[in-house]
């Protein structure tokens, strides 16, 4: 249907809207409220719950939370199992090397951070924000971006719901609601589809290094009491990746006899047969991780791209009329692998911006106070430390690279670098060498106990979709993807999606025979990995409609 046919879109008015339901909006939200508890705020929350779409570790620094909340240790909340043992090795084959504690750099060090359900603490923080009037919104996926006579930006516009594959109205058809404000801040988390858009309309990238992400899998288990340790925290690198391919694993004990396990892979890397989730599966088999799970049972999995670019790689913040944060923003310290509380400090920091516009009776310009100070805060003191750990593990390998990076880190917390501030090169959707100068991965099938498939594990993650709707992975050139992504690079997207969205399916026999790529779009988990590692940037990720796909319950 023409967009002149449908009828017109109702509008709401706020002081402030907030898209995006995580750490950073919601901090952001909570802020704005402690700040001026007469303006009206409302978060956008894509995911049919808060929590529902929020995947992390997590390891989470407590220190933005301090800030926000202090009151919080008095509380009962979900922030429980403090850290007491911090482990690091390196994995060969079957051997493990532990990485002495003292040798780290101090800014490695988890003392004084909890382990945590990220998506319990998001919808503790709900209830927070909630409490003190912030309106939230969940199940309402931003889809559009409203901009003024002026070219800046005055609100959100949610999707239309009740659209069917063929892009027609269906019986349950209902117009999507423009969310107007003074102030839009986008907290999308990584690779958001309407910050893509911003950042492209805007040319905020313009003086920054090319974005840098990984995909992170994780896996929650439920295992044998007597193999549980509350409050150990463990990473490994190495194995079973090769040293030029970069990435590693986690392990944290928490709660009631959980453990949740992961494995982050840089998506820079080269080899277009390598399959991030066989990786994944490959690296439980370790001698040191397997005993782990024995005799436990797997309740929880999810995958999602993470920012990796960090403090060079961070784009222009601001434009007229609203901002960026969290990981929208880039804020991930990719060492400690830990984005929540600069996430948080983002939206402490945005919104206290935005609080002194409004009292100044500004609105629709730029929050010059937030870009210019976030560099000098905790986030910019916190990236600028770490800023050359990704750029020497990506010149020199697992090995030199890390080693490199320690150095470094450690001279940083003496206030220089050795190396200055170093590039990324290329970004993830041109790293893939031509299939033809690769060899093939031939990975074990899996034993259903241990190491799973792929549609098994999208079933633990509570992924739904309407299918009779519009499919939210938009190839831009249909002819490209034959002649690139499958001739030329064999079909990577069969391998680095981890929920089996996409397919080369040959129809018909003989000469006649000819390929599709399908894409199976209700497996998305939202992880985003396509729109960021299709050689030719050739797919898009948009939202699809509010509520639909993975609803991660203790994630």
């Amino acid at each position: 249907m023409n967009e002149l046919d449908l009828p017109a879109r109702e509008a709401m008015e706020f002081d402030v809207v907030i898209v995006g339901g995580g750490p950073a909006g919601l901090s952001a939200a909570i802020r704005l409220k402690q700040r001026s508890p007469d303006l009206s705020v409302v978060v956008l929350e894509k995911g049919s719950e808060v929590g529902a779409h929020i995947l992390s570790g997590a390891v989470i620094d407590v220190s933005a939370l301090d800030r926000l909340l202090p009151e919080w240790r008095e509380e009962d909340t979900p922030i429980k199992t403090e850290v007491k043992d911090d482990r690091f090795y390196m994995l060969f084959g079957t051997r493990a090397l532990r990485l002495p504690n003292a040798f780290l750099p101090p800014l490695m060090s988890n003392h004084g951070t909890f382990i945590v359900s990220l998506g319990e603490v998001c919808r503790w923080l709900a209830t927070k924000a909630e409490a003190i009037g912030v309106e939230i919104y969940p199940g309402f996926a931003a889809a559009e971006v409203l901009y003024g006579e002026k070219g800046e930006v005055v609100g959100v516009a949610t999707g239309d719901m009740g659209i069917g594959r063929n892009g027609e109205p269906k019986e349950t058809f209902t117009r999507g609601m423009e969310l107007r404000g003074k102030y839009t801040l986008f907290a999308e988390g990584a690779r958001g589809s309407l910050t893509k858009q911003l950042i492209a309309h805007y040319h905020l990238d313009r003086d920054c290094q090319p974005p840098k992400f990984g995909i992170g899998l994780k896996e929650l288990w439920e295992i044998a009491p007597e193999k549980h340790s509350p409050g150990l925290v463990q990473h490994t690198f190495g194995w079973p990746l090769d040293n030029r391919t970069g990435g590693g694993s986690f392990l944290y004990h928490y709660g009631d006899n959980l453990v949740a396990v992961g494995f982050v892979l840089h998506l820079n890397y080269e080899n277009p047969y390598l399959s991030p989730y066989e990786e994944f599966q490959r690296f439980k088999t370790h001698p040191i991780i397997r005993g782990t799970f024995e005799d436990g049972k797997r309740i929880g999995y999810g995958a999602r791209a993470i920012s990796e670019g960090g403090w060079q790689s961070v784009p222009k913040l601001v434009f007229p009329g609203g901002a960026l944060i969290g990981c929208a923003a880039g804020f991930l310290n990719v060492p400690r692998i830990k984005g929540t509380h600069n996430a948080m400090s983002s939206g402490i920091l945005a919104a206290n911006a935005t609080a002194d516009a409004l009292e100044a009776g500004r609105e629709h310009d730029e929050l010059e106070a937030y870009e210019s100070g976030w560099r000098t805060s905790d986030i910019g003191r916190d990236l600028r430390k770490v800023r050359n750990a990704k750029p020497l593990w990506s010149r020199f390998g697992t090995i030199a690279g890390i080693g490199l990076g320690g150095i470094d880190m450690w001279a940083n917390t003496l206030g220089f670098s050795l190396f200055g501030t170093l590039g990324h090169g290329k970004d993830d959707a041109h790293t893939l060498k031509p299939a033809a100068e690769c060899r093939p991965i031939v990975y074990p099938k899996p034993d259903g106990k241990l190491t799973f498939d792929r549609l098994s594990s999208v079933y633990l993650s509570n992924t739904a979709h309407d299918e009779d709707q519009p499919v939210h992975l938009i190839v831009q050139d249909s002819g490209l993807q034959k002649a690139s992504e499958h001739d030329v690079f064999d079909g990577p997207s069969n391998r680095y999606c981890p929920a089996g969205v996409y397919e080369w399916v040959r129809e018909g026999e003989g000469p006649q025979s000819r390929l599709r790529f399908q894409i199976n779009a209700s497996n998305c988990v939202h992880c985003k990995t396509c729109d960021i590692k299709d050689p030719n940037a050739n797919i898009t990720w948009v939202a699809p409609e509010g509520g639909g796909g993975p609803n991660y319950s203790n994630m």
